[in-house]
């Protein structure tokens, strides 16, 4: 008897908040779900997604900075596999590649495209911002650690989603002042709100906020 895969158990995620400065202020890259979406449905958001099983012993040509790893470190599945995550999604999902010269020994099937440009995935460039879990009762859910990273960082074209995956509609740089209008998840306008903050050099604790919803009662607590 085949078993049944229960999609409402909660799986660990990665999203990247990728932003670039332009003359009217700091935009960020979001797409819009399809309207047949099983999870969220019509709205905008960032990039990303579930961990691979394969994330984990992927190859980093540069990995995450210091605070960023250790705290991710305390958590599954590990620093490693939510980096890999991260910049695997954004190149799936945008067709954009934070990555590094270096080789690979048989890369894994969702990673064969980004391996044929000669690149390993670079997480020197991320940083770890803000973690939330969905809440019970929704379609899907989702342990997500959320990354910033600029736009600088990307090996390409910024404005070349020709190689991205049918996942995301309407993939384009929105205006951190205007981003607030679309059709947002409120996870996704909260977590907007963080990422300004810090962009704009506001005094921000140290440490990362967690939403934590993996019960019916919901806690807001910081991850040192």
């Amino acid at each position: 008897m085949n078993e049944t895969v229960d999609k409402t158990a909660i799986r660990h995620a990665a999203t990247v908040l990728l932003v670039r400065n332009e003359r009217d202020g700091p935009h960020v890259l979001m797409g819009q779900r399809g309207a047949s979406a099983a999870f969220m449905p019509d709205k905008f958001v960032f990039p990303g997604g579930a961990v691979d099983v394969t994330d984990a012993d992927v190859p980093l040509a540069c990995p995450l900075g210091g605070d960023c790893a250790a705290r991710l470190s305390q958590d599954a599945p590990g620093a490693n596999a939510l980096a890999a995550a991260a910049v695997r999604e954004l190149w799936e999902e945008t067709g954009l590649m934070l990555g590094g010269a270096g080789h690979w020994h048989n890369p894994p099937a969702d990673w064969t495209r980004f391996a044929d440009h000669g690149l390993l995935p670079d997480a020197s460039g991320l940083r770890y911002i803000f973690r939330a879990i969905t809440p019970p009762g929704r379609t899907r859910r989702f342990d997500a650690r959320f990354f910033l990273a600029d736009v600088e960082n990307i090996v390409g074209d910024p404005d070349d989603f020709s190689e991205a995956c049918d996942e995301l509609a309407h993939l384009h740089w929105v205006p951190f002042t205007q981003a607030r209008k679309l059709n947002l998840p409120f996870i996704t306008e909260v977590v907007l709100a963080e990422a300004h903050a810090r962009i704009m050099g506001e005094d921000m604790p140290g440490s990362v906020p967690f939403f934590d919803n993996s019960t019916g009662l919901s806690c807001f607590r910081r991850i040192a």
